[in-house]
Order: structure tokens, then sequence, then C-alpha cells
């Protein structure tokens, strides 16, 4: 299939040493909704938590890993250095500030990144954040999504879903070329950031794929003098990308694995399918189909409510449950 296209971010996984204040603060802070409270799949000893829109659709999830034993993160090449976030507008932004300010949230103001206003903020484990409003008359091809009517934020500043990630590799050509030649994605702009320390601009390379926008962007940087990251608390495990169907998600396993590229088997995650690969930077890529979603085990008035468990690991429910560290949060 020489014709099939990504269709933009699916979700992005990080990792949290504390559960129950990762909840409290994605949940009561930024008004996420809590969709799926399940385990690692790999490791089902650990909490496996996915926040997004109102019924958690491909391209608003946010996930973490509840690893309290992996240490902090450490920064640097072959990692995901921010996870950016899309809000409706600047107005929106206006908002959000405040709300940080009144909250004691970290956040370093208003910005403009690659042409948007932008406002990065860290979250209570260090992990780095970043609001993004598009344009005035902007177009989203990749639709937001739809507004949690429990949230404490209101709907006209809610979320709306991912619009991207930064990755930060030690050489910029084999990374362009596998999202360009491989993946399907191309260069759209580049923006510099001022280095906290020394002041030194920093030029960041921005690439869409499908019909762009906000939904559809991986921005790079480069750092050949950076020492090598390694993921923890407060840091990125990987970022997913979407494709709609199983035909599809082989053929992007096979096109994968023609560039000369190790990749897993496509692996059932029940709510969706995966295959996983690194790209040459060192990044950890998934690619994943958007069904069967959330509320495959779950109604969507009560997504998120109680310990889900795939119809594969259900029989070991008394097992798992024994395993893991309870929650002070319903």
């Amino acid at each position: 299939m020489d014709n099939i296209q990504l269709g933009g971010l699916h979700h992005v996984s990080a990792i949290t040493g504390d559960a129950e204040h990762n909840i409290t603060f994605y949940t009561q802070t930024l008004g996420l909704r809590l969709v799926k409270k399940t385990v690692n799949q790999d490791d089902v000893s650990a909490y496996h938590l996915f926040y997004g829109d109102t019924a958690g659709h491909p391209g608003t999830e946010l996930t973490f890993f509840d690893w309290p034993q992996s240490g902090a993160n450490r920064p640097g090449t072959g990692t995901i250095e921010a996870i950016l976030l899309r809000v409706p507008d600047r107005a929106a932004l206006d908002w959000w500030a405040q709300r940080f300010d009144d909250l004691g949230v970290t956040h370093e103001g208003i910005h403009e990144r690659a042409g948007r206003a932008t406002l990065p903020l860290t979250d209570p484990e260090g992990q780095r954040l970043e609001l993004v409003a598009p344009n005035p008359g902007e177009a989203e091809p990749v639709a937001g999504g739809e507004p949690w009517s429990g949230s404490p934020v209101p709907a006209a500043y809610q979320i709306r879903g991912l619009h991207g990630v930064r990755l930060l590799v030690k050489y910029l050509p084999a990374t362009q070329r596998m999202l360009t030649e491989t993946l399907g994605f191309r260069q759209t702009g580049t923006y510099t950031l001022q280095d906290g320390a020394s002041g030194t601009p920093r030029e960041v390379l921005v690439f869409q794929v499908g019909a762009g926008g906000p939904g559809a962007e991986v921005q790079v940087e480069e750092r050949a003098d950076a020492p090598h990251g390694a993921v923890g608390i407060g840091g990125v495990h990987h970022v997913a990308f979407r494709t709609p169907n199983d035909e599809e998600h082989l053929a992007w396993r096979q096109r994968v694995l023609a560039a000369g590229v190790p990749a897993t088997r496509q692996i059932d995650r029940f709510y969706f399918h995966s295959i996983y690969f690194r790209e040459p930077g060192g990044v950890l890529f998934e690619i994943a189909t958007d069904g069967p979603g959330f509320t495959a085990d779950e109604d969507l008035e009560h997504l998120g409510e109680r310990l889900s468990l795939p119809p594969f690991l259900e029989p070991y429910r008394q097992e798992i449950e024994a395993g893991l560290r309870p929650l002070a949060i319903a």
C-alpha cells in the first residue's frame, strides 16, 4: 500500500512516580478526563493511566506508566523533551496563565514558537508541557477533542488534545530521513529556542504529516554536544502515531522494516493495536490503530472509574489487584 498516510499523533506516554498526584494534576488542574485506569500490559505491577477528551479519542490521549522505582528523568539526546497540547485560541492561553498563577503551577509565560502562541509549563514531577494555540483562521484538519462536561475547566478553554512533540537528537539527518522518507512527514518551518543557561539560540525544525496543523506535528532539535538522556519520572516514554485500521497498520510495519529499522510484531493492546520501533536518534515510536477505543469495555459515562483489564488479563484480576498500590482516589 504505497498511498498510506499517518493521521497525526495518537497518544504520548510518559512516566510518573506518584499515580495519585498524577491523577489530581491532570484531571483537577489541567481538566482532562481519566478515561482508562488499567495496567501496563508488559508490567502488570504498574498502573497505566489514560487521559483525554470526553471519550479519549485518538489524538487526545496523554498516558502515564506508574513506575515509582524508575528514578528521575535525565534530559538529553534520544528523548522527547516536551509534550505539546493544543488549546482553542490565544484567549485560552491567557486564561491558563492566570490559572497557573493562581494554583502555583510553574510556567514560563506566553511565547511565540513556530509562529504560534505557546505557554510552557512543568507538572509537579518536572514533565515539560507546552500549551499551543492555533493562529486566527488557521486550518485544523485534525479534529480537536470533545469537551468533557465533568472538567473543572470551562469548555471554551479546555485542552483539545495533542498538538505535537519535540524531540532532542544528536544527529538530525538520520531522524529527518526517517520522518520524511519512511513516515511521510514534510518540513514546514523552523524556529529558535533560547538556551536557559547560556542564552544561545538553538534551532528547531518543524515537521508535519498528512494535512498538517495541530495534532500532526513533530519538532526536532539537534544537539551534538548534549549528553545522552535516560527516560525516568518526569520524562516521556514514547510517542504514537495514528493509522485507521489493521490493513494499513500492517502495511506500516512492512514499510518500517523495509527501511532497515527493526519493528515489533503487531501487538493487541485491546483498545488499539500497536507496533514499536526506534527512530535513528533513539526515540521510541509507536504506530497505533484508531480503534476499538476505550468504550470497548466501559460505558462512556463511566470511563476510568474502575480498574479495567483487557480480556486476556481478566482471569488474573485477583493477582494483579493484589500487586498494585491502592489509590486513595476513586
